[in-house]
């Protein structure tokens, strides 16, 4: 934790010193100073004397900030910080409303949530009917053969909540189109009668390794495609076009500052890199991107990857090595080491054999990668911990060990044995989770694990307990990209309406949501020199919200609009402008 408590330094310490460098040199003022504002510059996690992390203040509340080359300069009183203008610099009212550092996204997926806004967007449908009212909606303007699809369907949420829909579903509303729709999780999906024959899946049709063709009695496939089957199918969708990737990039994007990220750490293809490149190039890439890489690729391509961008880029880049070790727990493919509460002799779909695993983590740490591995079962945790195990080891024997450490990250940790939290925090593995999901969860996942099992389920208090660094995110667009519902449920634990709790003893504190949200996320991926708190020297990313969230009641943050979000010193949204 010493590298961690060296980033924590007092705003207090900095202001006179960047006070007196910028009266030495008046030839070099702020380029825009931001005042009239009440500005919390964050937190961070800081370990106690028992290893516990706490959120600690990251510098005293202040009311305006000076900005040169996109980073701060000082942020002190409206008096101190207009003292430091030139004759160009420019100022900014924020109103006396609340900013806090930027916020930034550990887990999306931007081009998906685009995507989803380009073809059937299933996400809030209220039953089957109404899925399959918008897919009918959609077929009646598609040229012959053309493919329908999309997603966002949660059969949890429909009366009821347990029939998948199925082919003849489909069949009915699609005109003869084949169509594939994947559920909100991206672990499942439905394809219609003709995109079964297409991909040649028929009753005979081997279930390939890691995933599963769903068939009725008689043997023929309902339509239900779990994990690695749903390829069968999509490799049969012709690539999107180029313009149609760009404009699926600007709405996710447009949609994350929208919502106040500044930062976002995301899991889309090699081409949507390409597209945001093209956007930096331009100087219409809105907010940061760390863009993941698929931990089974050649070893070879990953290299020629990360290199493609030759210097170090704080716009964009590549960076983490994202795995699958299983599905999810909503499609019950989640891997568990006891079956489901709630399906007997089902314990998920593990999409790695362990030795498999082991030999591909290692490789690639020797390589100097970083690694994050999906894992929402605490099987699949067991599975990810094990391989870290294996690739620590691999690199210390070589004698490369990174100055910096691992950080290696499991990525959602919805489900853990106790146990597990004390192999987090040996090997020293970031708990990268999605709050949100329990807003939707907690619906059924106590069914699908039992009490005893659910309570060590979404266990965000406990990892800080034991020392494990949190970093947030919202998995959108399986859930909406907005921070607000993520933070309400951390420090709640309830559903929206405010009438269910789970397992309130993992509840956190503001300070502590807000930690992972930002410091926290920016530690996740190696950033926390540059991000996630609000320090003479960091990047100038924040937002400006119509309320403090440190203060109002916690109902209230789900109601929270973004005002300003700034990336670098420029406002890339504001409120109430196109």
């Amino acid at each position: 934790m010493n590298a961690a408590r060296a980033t924590l330094v007092l705003i207090s310490v900095f202001i006179p010193a960047a006070l007196g460098m910028a009266h030495q040199n008046a030839d070099n003022p702020p380029e825009v100073i931001f005042v009239n504002g009440d500005i919390y510059p964050g937190s961070v996690f800081e370990a106690g004397a028992d290893g516990a992390l706490t959120a600690k203040p990251a510098g005293a509340r202040a009311q305006a900030i000076a900005v040169r080359a996109g980073r701060v300069v000082a942020i002190g009183s409206n008096a101190d910080i207009r003292r430091l203008r030139g004759h160009g610099t420019r100022e900014i009212d924020l109103g006396g409303h609340f900013a806090m550092p930027g916020f930034n996204d550990a887990h999306a997926h931007m081009a998906q949530g685009g995507f989803e806004e380009l073809v059937v967007n299933l996400v809030g449908s209220a039953s089957l009917d109404e899925m399959k009212a918008r897919i009918a909606a959609k077929a009646t303007h598609l040229n012959p053969g053309e493919w329908l699809q999309g997603g966002g369907w949660d059969h949890t949420k429909w009366p009821g909540g347990s029939r998948l829909p199925n082919r003849q579903d489909l069949d009915e509303v699609t005109a003869g189109h084949p169509a594939f729709f994947s559920r909100v999780d991206g672990h499942i999906a439905v394809a219609n009668s003709a995109a079964l024959q297409r991909a040649g899946i028929m009753r005979n049709t081997p279930d390939p390794p890691g995933g599963r063709v769903d068939r009725d009695s008689s043997g023929e496939p309902t339509g239900i495609l779990r994990e690695t089957a749903k390829a069968l199918v999509s490799r049969k969708i012709p690539a999107p076009s180029p313009s149609h990737r760009r404009r699926a990039a600007e709405l996710a994007l447009a949609n994350a500052v929208r919502w106040g990220l500044t930062s976002a750490q995301d899991n889309s293809s090699w081409e949507d890199f390409l597209v945001y490149e093209d956007m930096e190039r331009e100087g219409k890439l809105p907010l940061r991107i760390a863009e993941w890489l698929p931990f089974p690729a050649p070893i070879t391509t990953l290299e020629q990857h990360r290199s493609h961008h030759a210097s170090p880029d704080l716009m964009l880049h590549a960076t983490m090595l994202k795995g699958f070790m299983d599905g999810s727990l909503g499609s019950r493919t989640a891997a568990l080491k006891q079956a489901y509460s709630d399906d007997a002799g089902n314990r998920g779909l593990p999409q790695f054999e362990q030795d498999k695993l082991n030999a591909l983590a290692a490789e690639r740490a020797l390589a100097g990668f970083q690694l994050g591995f999906h894992a929402i079962g605490d099987a699949a945790v067991q599975m990810a911990l094990d391989a870290f195990r294996q690739a620590e080891q691999a690199v210390r024997q070589r004698g490369n060990t990174p100055e910096r450490g691992f950080r290696f990250r499991v990525e959602h940790a919805q489900v853990t044995d106790p146990p597990q939290f004390a192999e987090f925090q040996e090997l020293g593995v970031i708990a990268s989770m999605q709050p949100n999901h329990l807003l939707t969860d907690m619906n059924w996942a106590e069914s699908r694990l039992g009490r005893d099992r659910a309570a060590h389920s979404y266990a965000w208090k406990s990892f800080l307990r034991r020392g494990v660094w949190l970093a947030f995110g919202t998995d959108y667009p399986v859930e909406p990209i907005t921070p607000f519902r993520g933070i309400y449920a951390a420090v709640t634990r309830r559903n929206e309406a405010g009438d269910r709790e789970y397992f309130a003893e993992e509840k956190l504190t503001i300070e502590e949501a807000l930690a992972a949200y930002t410091s926290g996320s920016a530690w996740a991926e190696f950033a926390e020199k540059e991000k996630g708190s609000l320090e003479p020297g960091k990047l100038a990313d924040f937002v400006v919200l119509d309320r403090d969230l440190t203060k109002v009641p916690a109902a209230e943050i789900l109601k929270t609009e973004v005002l300003r979000t700034v990336v670098g010193g420029k406002t890339v949204y504001e409120a109430g402008r196109p």
